[in-house]
């Protein structure tokens, strides 16, 4: 920034032709000051203000530009939750009472139906049969009373036991036959190898929610 300022025009003494002294000492006007030729020292260049540049950005612009941004993103996100009207859970851990993972997933899966008026499908995976299992009516109890308390006493359950088949398959085969919207997981379930990641797009015909722990 350049800092203009004035000063006062001084009373100055005429020159004395016949001094000694140096004849500019205070004989010239401060707006007519000039060098004499025989100064070893060149005049100073003109001030030149510098030009704005017109593709700078101040931060306040860059604010309200990343402002809009998530803006729009969230706007995506909420467009794309909008079309959901069907929703798949699928349980994977053999915990009686459920794991973490799943219980985070089942409350999400209770929220987005709820709020966007869909339908819940949980389908209960396991490569083995259910007389193998001794706590798997627990486990189904489990699931009745997690969705339950959110809000969901109706819903769609179906069980995948003893197949032989991959989680991940399993789950796309019933996303693809019923026609649904979203899949809502835990990453505890890729965690604990239960689903592969690296197959759910293969296998999966529709949006995967990933939950994080």
């Amino acid at each position: 920034m350049a800092l203009a300022c004035s000063l006062p025009r001084l009373p100055l003494a005429r020159p004395n032709p016949n001094s000694a002294s140096d004849p500019w000492s205070l004989s010239m006007p401060m707006n007519r000051l000039s060098f004499p030729l025989s100064s070893s020292h060149p005049p100073p260049p003109p001030f030149r203000a510098k030009a704005a540049n017109p593709f700078s950005t101040s931060r306040g612009d860059q604010h309200r530009a990343r402002a809009e941004m998530h803006e729009s993103e969230s706007a995506l996100a909420v467009d794309a939750f909008t079309n959901v009207k069907h929703v798949l859970l699928p349980v994977t851990d053999r915990n009686p009472y459920l794991s973490e993972g799943t219980r985070q997933a089942a409350a999400t899966t209770t929220a987005l139906a709820k709020k966007y008026g869909a339908d819940i499908t949980v389908v209960v995976i396991d490569d083995k049969l259910k007389e193998s299992i001794p706590e798997h009516d627990t486990q189904l109890s489990s699931i009745r009373w997690h969705l339950s308390e959110g809000g969901f006493k109706e819903f769609s359950l179906m069980e995948r036991l003893g197949e032989g088949k991959k989680p991940t398959a399993i789950i796309g085969e019933v996303a693809d036959d019923l026609n649904l919207d979203l899949v809502v997981l835990s990453m505890e379930a890729i965690h604990s190898k239960h689903v592969d990641g690296n197959l759910l797009a293969e296998f999966i015909p529709c949006p995967v929610l990933l939950l994080p722990l």
